[in-house]
């Protein structure tokens, strides 16, 4: 499992970095995205799909976490 870098772009996004595969994408979806629940699969914006155990509660942006590519 790769770790994984997110970070808040200036339009309030998710960024999505793996640095070993030099990969930067736009989180598009969020499967699970409230303060009590956070996490699940995330869709990036090229279309690739990565599974992060929900948390709760959601982390402070900027993070690293644990990643599943599906």
């Amino acid at each position: 499992m790769p770790s994984v870098m997110l970070r808040k772009r200036d339009d309030g996004k998710l960024l999505f970095y793996v640095a070993k595969k030099d990969l930067e994408e736009t989180i598009e979806s969020l499967e699970f995205d409230a303060p009590e629940k956070w996490g699940g699969e995330v869709v990036l914006g090229d279309g690739s799909r990565y599974y992060f155990e929900p948390l709760s509660p959601a982390p402070k942006i900027p993070t690293t976490l644990q990643a599943k590519r599906l």
